[in-house]
């Protein structure tokens, strides 16, 4: 199962990660890799409350998106 997954910075400067395709699934994180750990164990529990196997290991991709003007 792959999930294309959408890293950002918010403005406290925590990485978030969200999955487009689940609605409401995210990960936050000081580190983008925690924010993506923490997203992986999210998507299986949303998806596994929807009652459909989710395999123990899970392909995704990431993308970083840039962080807001003004802010690094």
């Amino acid at each position: 199962m792959k999930y294309c997954v959408h890293v950002r910075r918010d403005e406290k400067g925590w990485f978030v990660a969200a999955c487009p395709n689940l609605p409401g699934c995210l990960g936050r994180g000081h580190t983008c890799q925690e924010a993506v750990v923490k997203m992986e164990d999210s998507i299986r529990g949303y998806v596994a409350a929807l009652g459909d196997f989710v395999p123990e290991r899970l392909d995704h991709e990431v993308i970083e998106e840039p962080a807001p003007s003004g802010k690094a």
